[in-house]
């Protein structure tokens, strides 16, 4: 397949190529790369022009610079620009500007990566489906999926996020969607942040890129949702929220047997479909998304139904067996928001003693201590049997829980790893989760590694 020609690359960047060559992919990691990709050289922890040479080795068909490279032929092919990030967005900006695809953009606090798998699942069987690869969501993550994006594309499902204000309008403007999905707004990166409102603005921004009459899908409910509608009508944006009192909301909701069974009103449509999940967060996102998917001229009946082939992803809230304990592995990341449904999705899953280990959540900023210590007060606690705990930010909700309640709790989540067989024992239910600096993970692997570790099974 040809992506991009030494010609239209160079033109799109305003780059000199050397050689004529044809590039059938973009990359920017060389132990990932494939033959014929185009590799790009960006500068992050290492500078990646340290790995052109292995990059030419393996088989890319050329690689995007800013200079030669020592060890690289002169005569080698490249395509030489002033600089190679502001040459990725050029790229990116002409990947989406040559193709006809409906773009559909995700950000949110909370679920932006699941519910774009969602929304990639539930498009099966309706035209070729382009889609961000795992989080990338970033200054280099969305120019990169969209200068990957074949001109042949039908439906392209971008996800946006942001650390600091400022992040998401440029990279919203450079995807140019025909719809922007936000999930949820809660406490995450409150310490770039002076309060919620300001997440709210900054995640409200993605509908300044919206196409002329594009449409924006807000939840709502929220005490932030106001605002959310504020900056879509100010964007032009045609308006659809979802949610209880939304005009995509669920009508019924009948959990059993670890799934959730829905049905739903979007925009006026019935739809019935199941998801492998317990987690009333992901039932409300999928909502969300069968709203952006009709919005975007897919069907919505057949969206619904694909839903059912829908899976958790590692890390975010699968549940799998583990030898004789069932395992949530939510310990990608954590706010106040997604531990709350990481909670849900442990007291809505029978028969067994409910676990929780749990680490750090970050970058909440000054209300750090108030914010852990509060999730003592989660509805779902009262179901949860024991919790042990590591770091010294969930030291506060140590401190809050009732001392039946309290496990272990220690400085570090390797400590926690370290005994790991010892927090749980056969036939519990256990959710691990918690920011992913805070390196809970340790204790996913740590259990993995006790003992029976079966794959993964859904619909327990």
């Amino acid at each position: 397949m040809s992506l991009w020609t030494a010609a239209d690359a160079s033109a799109a960047t305003g780059g000199r190529a050397q050689g004529d060559w044809v590039a059938s992919g973009v990359s920017i990691d060389t132990r990932t790369i494939q033959p014929g990709d185009l590799f790009v050289a960006l500068q992050a922890e290492r500078d990646g022009h340290d790995f052109v040479a292995q990059a030419l080795e393996k088989g890319a068909a050329a690689a995007l610079v800013d200079r030669i490279p020592d060890g690289v032929p002169a005569t080698a092919p490249l395509l030489i620009v002033p600089e190679v990030l502001p040459a990725l967005e050029a790229l990116g900006r002409a990947g989406r500007a040559r193709t006809q695809a409906k773009v559909i953009a995700i950000t949110g606090s909370v679920g932006k990566t699941s519910t774009k798998d969602m929304a990639r699942v539930a498009l099966t069987g309706q035209g070729r489906i382009h889609a961000a690869e795992a989080s990338y969501n970033n200054h280099w993550g969305v120019p990169l999926t969209l200068a990957r994006m074949p001109v042949a594309t039908d439906f392209a499902i971008i996800e946006i996020g942001m650390n600091h204000p400022g992040e998401i309008a440029p990279l919203a403007r450079m995807a140019r969607p025909h719809v922007a999905m936000i999930t949820t707004i809660a406490p995450a990166h409150l310490e770039a942040f002076d309060s919620m409102d300001g997440i709210a603005r900054e995640k409200g921004a993605i509908f300044e890129g919206l196409v002329t009459m594009g449409t924006a899908i807000i939840p709502e409910d929220l005490p932030t949702t106001p605002i959310l509608r504020d900056c879509a009508d100010r964007a032009g944006a045609l308006v659809v929220g979802f949610g209880q009192h939304g005009m995509a909301k669920p009508l019924k909701v009948m959990p059993g047997d670890g799934r959730l069974r829905l049905h739903a009103n979007i925009t006026g449509q019935i739809v019935d479909f199941t998801l492998e999940t317990t987690g009333a967060h992901f039932a409300m996102n999928a909502i969300g998304v069968l709203a952006a998917l009709n919005a975007a001229g897919a069907d919505v009946k057949l969206a619904a139904k694909r839903l059912g082939d829908w899976l958790p992803p590692k890390g975010r809230g699968a549940v799998e067996m583990l030898g004789a304990i069932r395992l949530i592995d939510d310990a990608f990341n954590a706010n106040p928001a997604s531990l709350a449904a990481g909670l849900a999705t442990l007291v809505g899953l029978t028969p067994g003693r409910r676990v929780a280990i749990l680490g750090d959540m970050l970058e909440l900023g000054p209300d750090e201590i108030a914010l852990h210590a509060a999730v003592a007060d989660d509805p779902a606690m009262a179901s949860v049997d024991l919790i042990h705990l590591a770091g010294p930010r969930m030291r506060h909700l140590y401190d809050a829980l009732p001392p039946a309640k309290r496990g272990e709790w220690a400085e570090t989540a390797a400590e926690l790893a370290a005994r790991a067989t010892d927090l749980v024992r056969p036939g519990d239910i256990v959710l691990v989760k918690g920011s992913k600096s805070s390196k809970i993970s340790a204790v996913v692997d740590a259990l993995r590694k006790s003992g029976q570790t079966p794959p993964p099974v859904t619909g327990i």
